[in-house]
């Protein structure tokens, strides 16, 4: 990536004036092209992490000011997203929806929206869902009906986002982390995952786990509860619990999340429902 492309970008964040000028205005719509084309993302793994607990994940936070300025340079455009015979689904907007999604080898269904800026590997399937700009969702994902893909938000491959799950987004501030979620990951129905939580691969979230930077991740299968926050480890099963905590007004059960096994052959089975609806074209 360019140094100078870079410096341009953290220039006119700082400085919003500069973006009258032709130069710093194309670095910024460069940027949100090479999103959408997957030459750049907004976030990266390493190889190990930096120390041992820690994200295996960079965080590239001048991309992210690139996403910002892209909506103060972006025109209004009006347009249309699927027509057929029903009629079409237009849109008022300064953030296009993406195009050319056949010979990208995508699946959008009438309903489902994948905005310009945000990446689709090949073989990601969209039900009338939701992509936005500056995520990216890797090859044979299925983001199913009304789930939500934040922006910024980096989705591994071979994921099932079940219904209704909501992946939480983020633009500032920069280097602020985005959601996470590793390879082949099953996130059950109505799940909620925000504030740059990572959900390890081939973890399985049950229906209605709601995961936030503070939501205490209890680890039950042992004699005494392990807690951690903001990562679900590799292969963990969870399912929504409580946790009680002691207030003036009295004791109440919070919310939290309950690690209560490893994901095997059996659980494996469950989550094969991707394969079978993209082998039989269903």
């Amino acid at each position: 990536m360019s140094d100078a492309r870079r410096a341009s970008i953290e220039a006119a964040f700082a400085d919003r004036g500069l973006l009258t000028d032709d130069a710093h205005r194309a670095a910024v719509l460069s940027v949100v092209e090479d999103l959408d084309r997957g030459r750049l993302r907004v976030a990266t793994k390493d190889e190990a992490p930096a120390s041992p607990g820690a994200s295996a994940w960079t965080v590239h936070a001048w991309i992210q000011q690139a996403v910002v300025l892209y909506f103060a340079v972006a025109p209004m455009v009006e347009g249309a997203g699927y027509e057929g015979p029903q009629g079409s689904l237009p849109f008022h907007d300064k953030v296009p929806l993406k195009r050319g999604l056949a010979e990208a080898g995508l699946r959008v269904v009438p309903g489902g929206v994948v905005r310009y800026g945000s990446y689709c590997e090949r073989g990601v399937v969209v039900m009338p869902g939701f992509v936005n700009i500056g995520a990216y969702v890797g090859a044979g994902t299925m983001v199913d009906t009304w789930a939500t893909v934040g922006s910024c938000a980096q989705i591994g491959k071979g994921v099932h986002l079940s219904g209704g799950v909501g992946i939480g987004g983020v633009l500032e501030p920069p280097g602020a982390r985005p959601v996470i979620i590793e390879d082949h990951a099953f996130i059950g129905s109505r799940c909620i995952v925000v504030e740059g939580v990572e959900v390890g691969e081939g973890a399985v979230l049950g229906a209605n786990v709601v995961l936030t930077k503070s939501t205490p991740i209890i680890d039950v299968r042992g004699d005494e509860a392990v807690v951690t926050k903001g990562r679900v480890p590799a292969r963990a099963v969870v399912i929504p619990g409580t946790r009680k905590k002691r207030f003036p007004a009295g004791d109440f059960d919070l919310s939290a999340a309950l690690i209560i096994g490893e994901r095997s052959a059996s659980t494996d089975e469950k989550t094969s429902l991707n394969e079978t609806l993209r082998t039989f074209a269903l």
